[in-house]
């Protein structure tokens, strides 16, 4: 990549250019009537279609062509449990959410702790207390549980260990090294995990021993893994998955990379767990403005909402009205709107969506039984 910016699942860091990636990274933009075709199905779009937040894509024609045809796909997306969940990781599952809705699928979600384990500085009962309290955010979000299978990879071993290790076989230690930069530093167990990650996408395909086509819904960062084991797939008698890739929810601080939770500040990230107190603090102190220094200049010169912080998470999450937020803007640009009046409008938005989510996470402390696959399940 650039040197501007680099993007491996693990690290996401510099100034994004997404022309850029989508050239690096060998992905197809989502156009137009690309967009046309998804709403044919499901009758409207996405706010994160609508505005470029999924943004790019591999395959996606061809899954509707099978979707069309009759052959159903499934999603498989997934959490490396590694710390709290914040809002950019609900934005990928909402949007996820809504795909399984709109055309009535399976999702399959996987929770990486072998994953965090090799490549966390965390011990793994640490990251198996993290796996059941991210558990509760995705649950919370209110996916169909008998649509919905959690995969946690140390416990469904027997599962996913024997598909893992046909990729694994196929797989060369030079295409992980370019793929991922690794070196002689890095222990044996990530070097493996790519093929961990590829198994999902097959797996109802190996229980009902038939091709099912698969979605990707995920954040660009995580497409490396996909890409390695593309090759792969159909060596192995099945379809290369399909894949959406997503834009960064950009932290607090509106510095480059995307928002983290892993243990670098109050100014990266607003958690579920969070207070009302919490978020308004956060979003006061440590939000990136793009206004003016003076409520004078601002009125005068206006803001930049492509640079503030708190208009991009009411474009990306929290702001569905299109028709208010292009008057947002409008008023945000002339200087009409405060970046304080901007801020108090965000902390609004995010309290009451936090407010009914907890209640619905507390809730689902009772009901992740539910939600975990069950290897003798009746799909086998």
């Amino acid at each position: 990549m650039q040197k501007e910016f680099r993007i491996t699942p693990w690290e996401v860091s510099g100034k994004i250019d997404y022309e850029k990636i989508i050239k690096e990274f060998g992905i197809s933009k989502i156009d137009n009537k690309l967009l046309e075709r998804i709403k044919k199905h499901t009758g409207e779009l996405h706010l994160m279609l609508r505005r470029k937040i999924f943004f790019a894509n591999r395959d996606l024609n061809w899954l509707l062509n099978e979707y069309e045809k009759g052959n159903k796909f499934f999603i498989y997306t997934g959490r490396g449990p590694s710390g709290p969940i914040h809002l950019g990781h609900l934005g990928t599952w909402m949007f996820t959410k809504w795909l399984q809705d709109k055309f009535n699928v399976e999702l399959w979600f996987q929770f990486t702790d072998d994953e965090k384990f090799l490549f966390k500085n965390k011990s793994f009962d640490e990251i198996q207390r993290w796996t059941g309290e991210n558990m509760l955010d995705v649950i919370a979000l209110g996916f169909n549980p008998d649509k919905t299978h959690f995969l946690v990879d140390t416990k469904h071993a027997n599962l996913i260990y024997p598909e893992a290790i046909k990729f694994a076989k196929k797989i060369t230690l030079s295409t992980v090294k370019a793929a991922f930069g690794f070196n002689d530093s890095n222990n044996i167990g990530q070097v493996f995990y790519t093929s961990i990650q590829a198994v999902p996408a097959i797996i109802p395909s190996v229980l009902k021993r038939k091709n099912i086509p698969c979605l990707i819904p995920l954040a660009v960062d995580q497409d490396p893994h996909f890409r390695v084991a593309r090759d792969v797939y159909p060596k192995l008698g099945f379809y290369k998955p399909s894949i959406i890739h997503g834009i960064f929810l950009p932290p607090l601080s509106g510095i480059s990379g995307k928002m983290d939770s892993g243990g670098k500040g109050d100014e990266r990230a607003i958690l579920t767990t969070d207070s009302p107190e919490e978020v308004e603090n956060k979003i006061k102190k440590y939000a990136f403005s793009g206004g003016q220094p003076s409520i004078e200049e601002h009125r005068k010169k206006g803001g930049n909402p492509d640079v503030d912080v708190s208009f991009q998470y009411l474009k990306m999450i929290f702001e569905p009205d299109d028709k208010k937020l292009k008057e947002i803007e409008e008023d945000y640009r002339s200087g009409k709107m405060l970046t304080s009046e901007l801020k108090t409008y965000l902390i609004e938005k995010i309290n009451v969506f936090l407010k009914e989510h907890q209640k619905r996470r507390e809730k689902a402390k009772k009901e992740i039984k539910k939600f975990m696959f069950k290897t003798r399940d009746p799909l086998r």
